[in-house]
C-alpha cells in the first residue's frame, strides 16, 4: 500500500477538530486511508476517535497509506496543515 511520510501541521496536533476534519474527508472518500505513527499500527482516518489515539502533536511525523492515490495525497494534505488556525 502506497504510503507517505508527512509531518503534522496543526498547532494542537492530531487532536480534537483536526482529527474530525480529517475523519470527516477519509470518510467522503469512500476508500480506505490510515493514519499511523513510523513503526506503529495505522488506523482508520475516517474515525476521528482513532486517529486522537495515536497522541501525534505538532511536528511529529506520522505515515498516511491508501491505495488510493488521490486519496492518499488529499489526507496528507489536511494533515500537513493547520486545521485548528481561525
Amino acid at each position: 500500500m502506497p504510503t507517505k511520510s508527512v509531518t503534522v501541521g496543526s498547532s494542537v496536533g492530531l487532536h480534537a477538530r483536526p482529527a474530525q476534519l480529517i475523519a470527516q474527508a477519509a470518510e467522503e472518500l469512500d476508500v480506505e486511508v490510515f493514519i499511523g505513527l513510523p513503526g506503529g499500527d495505522p488506523v482508520d482516518a475516517s474515525s476521528s476517535l482513532m486517529i486522537m489515539t495515536l497522541g501525534a502533536g505538532p511536528g511529529d511525523t506520522v505515515e498516511v497509506s491508501s491505495d488510493d492515490e488521490a486519496a492518499l495525497g488529499t489526507i496528507a494534505a489536511m494533515v500537513e496543515k493547520d486545521l485548528d488556525a481561525s
